[in-house]
């Protein structure tokens, strides 16, 4: 594998998420939010995560900057890099299925909210965090640059830690016992370990 064909391939995952969560997006639209936790804090991590997701290194794919924090490239991390960004957009899928009328891009729950715990989210609560994990790690083998390749850990890294405790709050809040329940027999993120 070559750079450039590493960096096509991370603009490929770009498109791929942008396909999956254009649909849903805009169906999603149309559902009445039942409770909103948007605000200023939310709005900055998911411009953080933004950024490092997708803007920092799409300039880097674009125009090469920042050249000076170029590192050697290495066909098997470029190689490892696909096989995760395939990962984390069937992940991606799969959780955006799962989740129908129900999913939202920030801490929104709708009305008639269910609590989806089967299909993807039997053993994981937040498989969608778990896609997008996989993504900063997969930017980062396919990206030779320290900036731009882990830029995605960084930024998502914040959306992650700054959101999850406030989103599990909210789901305890609303579903009380039986989300409880259900994060007695979860993990967060990976099975069997987190």
């Amino acid at each position: 594998m070559t750079p450039s064909l590493a960096k096509l391939t991370f603009v490929a995952l770009v498109i791929g998420w942008y396909v999956i969560r254009f649909e849903h997006a805009r169906r999603s639209r149309h559902a009445l939010i039942g409770h909103n936790a948007r605000d200023l804090r939310e709005n900055v991590l998911l411009l953080i995560s933004l950024s490092g997701l997708g803007i920092l290194p799409l300039l880097y794919v674009g125009t090469a900057v920042p050249r000076f924090a170029d590192y050697m490239f290495r066909s098997a991390q470029g190689w490892f890099g696909v096989l995760l960004a395939i990962a984390a957009l069937f992940l991606f899928q799969m959780t955006h299925r799962a989740l129908g009328q129900n999913w939202s891009v920030t801490l929104q729950l709708r009305q008639n909210h269910k609590l989806i715990t089967s299909g993807i989210y039997r053993n994981i609560r937040h498989p969608m965090y778990t896609a997008f994990w996989l993504w900063a790690i997969a930017q980062a083998c396919l990206l030779p640059n320290w900036f731009a390749g882990f830029a995605g850990l960084v930024g998502f890294g914040s959306l992650f830690f700054g959101r999850v405790g406030r989103e599990e709050q909210m789901m305890l809040d609303t579903f009380g016992d039986d989300y409880r329940h259900y994060m007695s027999q979860t993990y967060r993120i990976i099975p069997l370990i987190y």
